[in-house]
């Protein structure tokens, strides 16, 4: 039975709150750090590492274990619950410091449990990048043990999630950054500081190329092979058979498809939504807020056409190929230009004119630019920065969770084809729309968040 619709937020949990815990989290940045073993030297040597471990070894983390430890950093564990990737990632390990002497000695160690590489004393940070359903919970566990977190996009599963995350980050005063990569790519910092000191006029709204929602899992039961922990796969999720689709074996070189099922992840909407709708966040300046109400499209089958409205009228539609957008990416409208981008590709319409160049529009419109933004060239090089300093990094949870929230508000609406108002300051639906129990799932125990 549907539960009666409330205003009333989770317990404890407001804007207000948040703040307060951002401030203390401030606060404690100007302490000493308490550890040694933190990144301080430019010139990686064995004694001026961050210890790290790194869960979940799929593409991603493969990519970004190969990418941290270029950098000044010493990779103590690695965890994944299927046996050949595991083994595979500790093989790229012992390589790296086969080929690199002055980094010293492996001295690395697999596992397929994440609570042994957590509680690992020598381990200082660690990267995340299993499924969307084990987000959280690994993120918690890892605060809560003291470990600074670099976790993939979206930061969660869902909203629940989401605050839990915004609230423990400052709470265990540890650094977080969020795998929002396009934050840290120069063409989205232009188009975003282009928008926010009104180059292109008053802002009418954005447009973001995203594909569909999520789905409910439907696949049929596969025969389990050895060497996978097919009930940790699972997690908090309901018990079913395995499917290759979900979890393919070994070291597999593309992306797996358990995005595209409600019970794991959200589609594209938080798979490359959690991308695009975040630069909408950021040139929009609502990275603190979000949406006050998200509209499906008229038609209950469409996979593309949800809105997000916000307090100051402007929304943002989720578009398709067939939209006019020259390329997959966010265009921000105004009332004297537009400015559409994507990884590598930026177009500015200006007066009539068009600069297909960032760096042009840049030097042109920004040298006296009064709104400046973060400027990070480098998301990994970002987050051992922000470790070192103890600041906020450039994807931070605050960050992290109110794009995440923005994602998973988009999929609720598709998910039960109705409109949601949202109060993005106390985070709870208003008038008589949604359900409460729309911002969190049911946890199959142990793993609750």
């Amino acid at each position: 039975m549907k539960q009666q619709a409330t205003s009333r937020p989770l317990p404890g949990i407001t804007r207000r709150h948040f703040l307060g815990t951002a401030a203390a989290g401030a606060a404690a940045a100007a302490l000493p750090l308490l550890r040694t073993g933190r990144a301080r030297a430019a010139a990686p040597g064995p004694n001026s590492l961050l210890n790290m471990g790194f869960i979940g070894l799929g593409l991603q983390n493969r990519g970004l274990l190969g990418n941290f430890l270029h950098r000044a950093v010493k990779v103590r564990a690695v965890c994944d619950v299927d046996t050949t990737r595991r083994n595979h990632a500790l093989e790229l390990v012992q390589r790296f410091h086969a080929q690199h002497a002055e980094r010293g000695a492996a001295d690395c160690v697999a596992t397929g449990d994440f609570r042994e590489l957590i509680a690992r004393k020598d381990i200082d940070a660690v990267c995340i990048a299993t499924p969307d359903h084990w987000h959280a919970f690994i993120t918690l566990a890892a605060l809560r043990a003291g470990k600074d977190v670099y976790c993939e996009k979206p930061l969660t599963h869902n909203i629940h999630e989401a605050l839990a995350v915004m609230a423990a980050v400052p709470q265990h005063r540890r650094v977080l950054q969020t795998g929002s990569m396009q934050r840290s790519m120069v063409e989205f910092r232009v188009a975003c500081e282009l928008v926010r000191n009104g180059v292109i006029g008053k802002l009418t709204g954005g447009q973001c190329w995203v594909g569909g929602p999520a789905r409910p899992c439907d696949l049929p039961a596969e025969p389990a092979e050895p060497g996978l922990d097919w009930d940790r796969w699972l997690g908090a999720a309901p018990v079913r058979p395995y499917n290759s689709q979900l979890a393919p074996r070994g070291v597999f070189k593309g992306y797996p498809d358990w995005r595209s099922y409600r019970e794991y992840g959200g589609g594209a909407i938080t798979d490359f939504g959690a991308h695009h709708f975040d630069i909408a966040q950021w040139g929009l300046g609502m990275d603190e807020s979000g949406p006050v109400e998200v509209r499906p499209p008229a038609q209950a089958d469409a996979q593309r056409g949800a809105v997000m409205v916000y307090a100051n009228g402007l929304t943002v539609t989720q578009v398709g190929e067939g939209s006019g957008m020259r390329y997959h990416g966010i265009r921000f409208r105004g009332t004297d230009g537009e400015v559409e981008v994507d990884r590598g590709a930026f177009v500015m319409v200006h007066g009539g004119q068009t600069i297909d160049r960032h760096a042009v529009a840049e030097k042109e419109f920004l040298a006296q630019a009064k709104i400046r933004l973060y400027r990070s060239t480098s998301h990994t090089d970002d987050f051992l920065a922000r470790v070192a300093d103890r600041k906020p990094p450039v994807a931070n949870e605050r960050i992290g969770a109110h794009t995440a929230i923005c994602c998973h508000l988009i999929n609720q609406a598709y998910y039960h084809h109705q409109a949601l108002r949202w109060d993005p300051e106390k985070f709870c639906f208003t008038g008589g729309t949604g359900d409460p129990a729309w911002l969190t799932r049911d946890y199959r125990q142990p793993w609750a968040v």
